[in-house]
């Protein structure tokens, strides 16, 4: 039975939420009274770092990220984000039988790719990482995987089956996603849901994992979050990331966070000149409508998708990429770097063969630990309910600049953006409580904000203003 997807709006909190329980519903039924996750408290303030194993090194195993986790440390990342551990499925490979393969077409969820190293490697690594303060995360596939699958063997009935036969995913709409490289697995059966959740809770107990990035996470029906979500927990309070956008009801059961697919897009047509700063508000007026309190969503610029399919930033953003990276760690969301970025990546990283970073002086390094030290250091950027609500500044310039404070127990930042190819003279109204006097962050200078502020500004400049 193919799992259905409906798109319920509920209301809950993230991170910083009281342990209260709601009802959840799914496919019209009203399940058992399930608690609302709180997530780890150190989420809050958490910069993502997306890691391309195969890529992020020469080696392009598990040993060669551990060799570079002191500089993520140095970087000022929080969360190292693993793409999929897991032995990758031989049978009916996207390109050719030669290449590498999908890393999300998982043969066994019990397993290393021995490419990438062994379990050993893995332990060693999250020690290593927790040893410096940073966590670390798993991508997890639970839709499908690959037709070789070991649970193809021993348990064929965990598969969806069309006229006796198992089929490829489809999407939320019932339509091929033309992951032909992979075979669905099927919700309804309730052997499955115990097994997923075994696979699951095996890498928290085992490699001591902070939590999952879930790939395609509401392709799975989300009473099955419900049900891992305390699972997981019982074992250590997991960091959950939805690769998902339009199930709000995910909040309630079991993610703290899922994809800002909205903003990427939106910051991509502004970079374009395709749509002006004004569109900005009305992504957050969708959200704000849309979402529970507190939501949080996860910005970024690039990741493994977005680079190898799209474009690299250098490509999607030019020279409006600073700009939009300064939004993406201010604009109430969470942070997420691709590995590279601090390098000013432009390689278009291949996806099914090994095609390493060239790195040459990780040249955007210092750009990003001071964004990063701005997340840690000033409450107005914390995440969710813990961190302050986004208020428009006033300006004439509302199509070209955008201009906002966030504020909390008195820490405030101020950011100004063109976002535009154009200069700007622009004229700022902010109100009495924003009014004073601010540290640059990009700037050695004190800056003086005052009720009528005059500015001018190059195409895409940016400032970033905070009082502490």
């Amino acid at each position: 039975m193919k799992k259905i997807v409906h798109f319920i709006f509920l209301s809950c909190v993230l991170v910083g939420c009281t342990d209260k329980t709601t009802h959840v519903t799914n496919n019209s039924k009203t399940m058992a009274t399930v608690s609302k996750p709180t997530g780890p408290a150190w989420a809050a303030n958490a910069v993502l770092y997306e890691c391309n194993i195969r890529q992020f090194s020469p080696e392009g195993n598990l040993a060669g990220v551990s060799a570079q986790l002191q500089r993520l440390k140095e970087l000022g990342v929080d969360v190292l984000w693993l793409m999929p551990i897991h032995p990758i499925g031989l049978l009916n490979r996207k390109e050719t039988p030669s290449d590498l393969g999908s890393p999300y077409s998982v043969r066994d969820y019990f397993a290393v790719n021995p490419d990438l190293g062994t379990l050993e490697d893995l332990k060693s690594l999250v020690t290593k990482a927790h040893g410096l303060g940073l966590k670390v995360i798993m991508d997890w596939v639970p839709n499908h995987t690959s037709w070789d699958a070991v649970w193809m063997t021993s348990h064929p009935a965990y598969y969806t089956k069309v006229n006796g036969q198992c089929t490829a995913p489809l999407n939320e709409h019932g339509e091929s996603t033309g992951w032909d490289d992979c075979a669905d697995l099927d919700y309804g059966n309730p052997a499955l849901r115990k097994a997923m959740t075994e696979a699951m809770q095996y890498w928290i107990k085992t490699a001591d994992i902070d939590g999952y990035r879930v790939d395609m996470a509401g392709l799975v029906p989300n009473d099955f979050w419900a049900e891992v979500r305390p699972a997981l927990d019982s074992i250590k309070n997991v960091f959950m990331l939805a690769e998902w956008q339009d199930e709000p009801e995910h909040f309630s059961t079991c993610f703290q966070v899922n994809y800002g697919w909205k903003w990427k897009d939106v910051t991509k047509d502004i970079a374009a000149g395709n749509q002006t700063a004004i569109a900005l508000d009305t992504l957050l007026d969708y959200l704000n409508n849309h979402y529970p309190a507190g939501y949080q969503q996860l910005y970024f610029t690039q990741n493994h998708d977005e680079n190898t399919w799209s474009g690299s930033e250098a490509e999607l953003y030019g020279a409006s990429a600073q700009a939009f990276n300064v939004l993406m760690f201010t604009w109430q969301g969470v942070p997420m770097v691709y590995n590279g970025q601090e390098d000013g990546l432009t390689q278009r990283l291949a996806f099914f063969k090994k095609d390493p970073i060239q790195w040459k002086g990780h040249s955007k390094t210092s750009f990003f630990q001071l964004l990063c030290d701005l997340r840690h250091n000033n409450k107005a950027l914390a995440s969710g309910t813990t961190g302050g609500k986004l208020v428009k500044i006033k300006t004439d310039k509302d199509d070209q600049v955008y201009a906002f404070t966030r504020e909390k127990d008195g820490e405030r930042v101020i950011v100004i953006t063109n976002l535009s190819e154009r200069p700007c003279d622009v004229l700022l109204a902010p109100d009495d409580q924003t009014v004073g006097s601010y540290l640059n962050l990009f700037g050695a200078s004190t800056i003086q904000v005052t009720k009528e502020m005059q500015l001018n500004l190059k195409p895409w400049e940016y400032l970033v203003l905070t009082n502490k």
